[in-house]
């Protein structure tokens, strides 16, 4: 299955905006730190047709989690690096990354100032296996004020101004810088319904010399039940992009859309999507999990993505997660669409007090829109278990399975894995 992010909507109402920094800083936890050894043999390391290529690679990794009491500043780290190797140099050996961080200071009573940095490790090329010859290292980071204006008991308006640099660790890919000014108008028909005006202008210039203008105009929304949250933006977008002399206009019908409801006390459903013109240096593909940017084509690109998903819990302590997505990425300057649907499930269910089962199936689609017979389909699955054998060491073991069927023979595989690890608590 696709790595699982949850779809950001950028487009939140003030009223969503303050009721999420506000959820935040209940939740506020000390410092967590984490290590990790894990040992992964697969019997077709490098995911190619034929040769296939058996080798284990060991991890090391350590994760660190933060979030500070709520105050005048407050920030909130959630971050895993690793270090991999091969038995057999299959691959160099290779640094992994996973940053989140927030954090933002009140200045004034109507001022602050926000700094955002994320890091990933995303595909080069969205068409070809994850493997570590087709990854590069991504970092989004961004800083600016935020200006708040309570205009009455009914109606707040916001002011973000910021800056954005976005750099790949593969110099063959495009870095970028780009300036954000954005004004928000919110006003509160009732204590669940607010709904209100978003305008934004995004002025992005890449490495390679292209500059890609886009200008947003939305309405807000947002509707609170008992047991239903609905929230999202639509409206209008307009990109212009500049290379050589050259332009390229687009324009799109834009939004997003979070439904959140529990059905029953141990039931959730979330219904999450996305539709926005951007380019491959935005951080589109870090907040959506359902779709990946093919850094082999050129930007502009209109996205469209939903992802849903059930969450059940059962009074044995069992848990049962369905999800399914589905994703298209347009590529404005070729001819060239990605689309992507799929589905998974995890199981996880105590066995005793110290040892839990897990497992996991998922199926994947992709139509490479602009080739001849480009259908692929990736099926896998996995079980394992975990045992506790004290409050801070875990010991876990997993075996899977991977299969590749596509109509252009060079992408094809089938892998067969097992996976030996632990992990600490160190505080």
């Amino acid at each position: 299955m696709a790595r699982a992010r949850i779809i950001g909507c950028r487009k939140l109402s003030v009223a969503g905006v303050a009721l999420a920094l506000a959820g935040a800083s209940v939740l506020a936890e000390p410092v967590r730190i984490d290590g990790s050894v894990e040992g992964r043999y697969s019997d077709n390391m490098e995911r190619t047709p034929t040769d296939e290529t058996s080798d284990i690679e060991t991890i090391t990794s350590l994760g660190v989690s933060y979030r500070s009491d709520p105050g005048r500043c407050n920030a909130d780290l959630s971050s895993r690096f690793g270090y991999g190797y091969w038995l057999d140099d299959t691959y160099d050996p290779e640094i992994y990354s996973n940053l989140d961080f927030f954090g933002d200071c009140q200045m004034t009573d109507n001022v602050s100032w926000e700094l955002t940095d994320q890091l990933r490790d995303v595909d080069q090329n969205s068409r070809e296996a994850d493997t570590p010859n087709n990854t590069t290292r991504k970092n989004v980071f961004r800083t600016g004020p935020v200006l708040n204006v309570r205009l009455s008991q009914v109606d707040e308006t916001e002011f973000r101004v910021a800056y954005q640099q976005t750099d790949y660790s593969e110099p063959e890919e495009p870095d970028s810088e780009r300036y954000l000014g954005s004004a928000a108008w919110n006003h509160m028909f009732s204590s669940g319904t607010t709904a209100g005006l978003f305008a934004e202008m995004d002025r992005a210039e890449l490495d390679t010399g292209q500059e890609i203008d886009t200008d947003t105009l939305a309405v807000t929304f947002t509707k609170q039940w008992v047991v239903t949250r609905l929230s999202g933006s639509i409206g209008a977008s307009q990109l212009e992009s500049r290379l050589n002399g050259s332009g390229t206009e687009a324009e799109a019908i834009v939004g997003d859309l979070l439904l959140e409801r529990e059905i029953n006390p141990s039931t959730l459903l979330s219904v999450q999507a996305t539709r926005e013109l951007t380019d491959q240096t935005s951080n589109l593909d870090i907040q959506i999990g359902s779709f990946v940017f093919n850094l082999e084509q050129t930007a502009p690109v209109e996205v469209t993505a939903i992802r849903g998903s059930l969450d059940k819990r059962f009074s044995n302590g069992s848990r049962l997660l369905f999800t399914a997505y589905g994703a298209a990425t347009d590529y404005l300057l070729t001819d060239l669409t990605d689309y992507r649907a799929g589905l998974g499930v995890n199981y996880r269910r105590p066995v005793s007090q110290v040892v839990n089962f897990t497992s996991d199936i998922g199926y994947d689609f992709y139509d490479y829109g602009g080739e001849i017979d480009s259908n692929d389909h990736v099926i896998d699955v996995a079980v394992g278990l975990d045992y506790q054998m004290s409050r801070k060491l875990v010991v876990n073991g997993r075996v899977g399975h991977e299969r590749r069927e596509s109509e252009v023979a060079s992408r094809e595989y089938n892998e067969n894995w097992i996976l030996l690890g632990l992990s600490y608590q160190f505080r």
